[in-house]
């Protein structure tokens, strides 16, 4: 899986930068809540846990495709989504005693600034923020990601 993952992260880079017109509105919802909220969130979650790379990404690319949602609307669910999936990781991990706690806070405090910067941002700047950044982290994490597998040296 390892290996395939910079291809699914450089195909939702590509798919956002060639579909333009993709989270401009809302659409029409191709699977209810319930229906996404066992079918798929269960594969974003280990996805997360497991990998981590691009799934805010991929949660958001979900959440446009598959319930409708604009871009703006899909990014704010895929932060809650993916504050869910590392909350369930933090339960997990205090249950096994397994917190690097200093890491663990400076990192809560660095996702709560950027959460709330990013937030800010999107609201004012919306969607002509969000895709060009959305392709362009793609892209950059496919790179760094085919570097670290050792596809090209620089």
């Amino acid at each position: 899986f390892k290996k395939i993952l910079p291809f699914l992260i450089l195909t939702i880079g590509l798919y956002f930068l060639f579909t333009p017109k993709l989270g401009d509105e809302d659409r029409k919802q191709r699977l209810t809540y319930v229906v996404f909220g066992f079918a798929i969130s269960p594969f974003l979650g280990f996805y997360d846990g497991f990998f981590g790379p691009g799934t805010g990404s991929i949660m958001s690319l979900a959440c446009v495709t598959l319930l409708g949602f604009n871009l703006a609307k899909a990014t704010a669910h895929a932060k809650v989504m993916n504050f869910t999936s590392n909350f369930a990781s933090f339960l997990l991990f205090l249950a096994g005693g397994q917190i690097l706690w200093i890491a663990g806070i400076v990192m809560m405090v660095g996702s709560i600034l950027g959460a709330n910067w990013g937030a800010k941002m999107v609201m004012t700047k919306g969607k002509t923020l969000i895709r060009p950044m959305v392709v362009v982290m793609s892209f950059l994490m496919t790179a760094k990601m085919a570097y670290d597998q050792g596809w090209f040296s620089i």
